[in-house]
């Protein structure tokens, strides 16, 4: 059985750059440890976001590669599926991204991918945790000219914008197409610009001037707010906001208005299906897409896999049903015709082949999808009792999708990163489902102090 993670959470490790785990030791260790699972052939491909963090970071955990014999490959600022991409193009053993993603600019993290660009499952996590462990590996350090070397790889860029660019069909042009690209001052800030303008667009660009404290502030995926505000002034046909490390992206029309990883799902789910490029006629997402994705799916014919919270979960599910389509309402999409992970370019450039493909704009397009009412409520709990052991909460449950029949879903699970429990129901009556909601967080509450004592 694996040892439990005290250090990986849903998408690898992630705090307070300075401040355990994200200090300058532990990322040492971390190279070291990743050296050491991994160190088959002796090259691992490092990239990064635009954080100030980042630089000690990166020769920290450089340090770590190198004293196991590692050589590293240093691709500066790239977004997180670029580096799964170099990791699997360059036949590097593994890859790894300095970044935690939307977090501001104070928190870092790491991210790993094994030399296929998968990211890794929960007992590899464990094996390279226990690795970490003081000593674990002080046997295999090496010496005199087996010490690993550090250099840059300078066309990394490069590389992946080509590799990005034949997402949109040969065919397929973006001349005429304004397009809003919105960097988040992260990892994207010169390559999204460069992949849309090389394919023709006209592009309005923005989120572009990172100073390492500027990630995410205000611009991106986490406000798009700023992209809507900009797509009208510029009057373009869309926008694109990508989040720090640009692993996924939030898109809007023309009007401005927000079309979020459910609906991109629908438009392109829809959009393969009629081309039977829909592997296993099956989309995969989260338990927390909306049901008007799976009913918009439904309609031609194409059922939706839901999986828990968590892009990995949902990749590992289209792996082992032989799907090629999957992603989360937040808008990590993955493609894995064209990629092995979340990728925001990917997405965007699917859905532009789509708008060419059936000259549709995409307020027109994203009609093929209703948004059911959607409410949450999260609550901290004092311990996190399993959900089999709370028989009223579930009898609640129980009564509340009666009620709701097939017009509506109820979602309750523990959060992952915090001790929360969080509710999310949907339907078609908005007062209504925010009765259940908090009927059913009630109820659990009460359950739970009962149990705890």
């Amino acid at each position: 059985m694996a040892k439990s993670r005290k250090l990986f959470g849903t998408d690898g490790i992630r705090g307070r750059a300075n401040v355990h785990p994200m200090t300058p030791e532990v990322a040492m260790r971390f190279g070291m440890a990743v050296a050491a699972h991994f160190g088959r052939e002796g090259k691992v491909v490092v990239g990064k976001d635009t954080r100030r963090s980042g630089y000690m970071l990166e020769h920290a955990l450089a340090s770590g590669l190198c004293a196991l014999g590692v050589d590293v490959m240093l691709t500066g600022p790239l977004p997180t599926p670029g580096v799964a991409y170099l990791a699997k193009s360059m036949r590097a053993d593994a890859g790894v991204v300095i970044s935690a993603s939307h977090n501001p600019f104070e928190d870092n993290g790491f991210k790993l991918f094994a030399n296929d660009g998968f990211k890794l499952p929960d007992a590899v996590e464990s094996h390279i945790e226990a690795l970490m462990e003081p000593g674990a590996v002080d046997e295999r350090l090496v010496h005199g000219e087996s010490i690993g070397k550090a250099f840059r790889l300078e066309d990394a860029g490069g590389r992946y914008i080509t590799h990005v660019k034949h997402v949109l069909p040969a065919e397929f042009e973006l001349d005429g197409l304004r397009v809003v690209v919105d960097c988040a001052h992260g990892a994207a800030y010169k390559i999204a610009p460069a992949v849309f303008a090389e394919l023709g667009a006209d592009v309005v660009r923005t989120g572009v001037a990172p100073d390492g404290t500027n990630i995410n502030a205000g611009v991106g995926a986490m406000h798009p707010e700023h992209l809507s505000h900009v797509v009208r002034e510029y009057r373009a046909d869309i926008g694109i906001a990508l989040d720090g490390d640009a692993d996924r992206a939030v898109v809007c029309d023309a009007r401005g208005e927000i079309v979020d990883g459910d609906a991109l799902l629908a438009i392109v789910g829809r959009d393969m299906a009629r081309r039977e490029a829909l592997g296993g006629s099956t989309v995969v997402a989260t338990v927390m897409s909306n049901i008007g994705l799976e009913r918009s799916l439904a309609e031609v014919g194409v059922g939706l896999h839901r999986t828990p919270v968590g892009d990995r979960y949902v990749v590992e599910a289209m792996r082992e049903r032989g799907c090629n389509l999957g992603g989360e309402q937040s808008g990590h999409i993955v493609c894995l015709d064209h990629s092995t992970t979340g990728d925001g370019l990917v997405s965007a450039l699917l859905l532009l082949a789509v708008m060419i493909r059936e000259q549709k704009s995409l307020a027109e397009l994203a009609a093929v999808m209703t948004r059911y009412p959607q409410l949450s409520r999260s609550v901290v709990v004092p311990k996190k009792i399993p959900l089999a052991e709370l028989d009223d909460t579930r009898a609640a449950i129980a009564s509340a999708e009666a009620r709701l029949a097939d017009a509506g879903r109820v979602v309750v699970r523990y959060s992952g990163t915090e001790s929360k429990l969080r509710v999310m129901v949907e339907g078609e009556d908005e007062r209504a489902i925010a009765a259940i909601v908090d009927e059913i967080a009630d109820q659990a509450l009460v359950e739970i102090a009962s149990k705890v004592g």
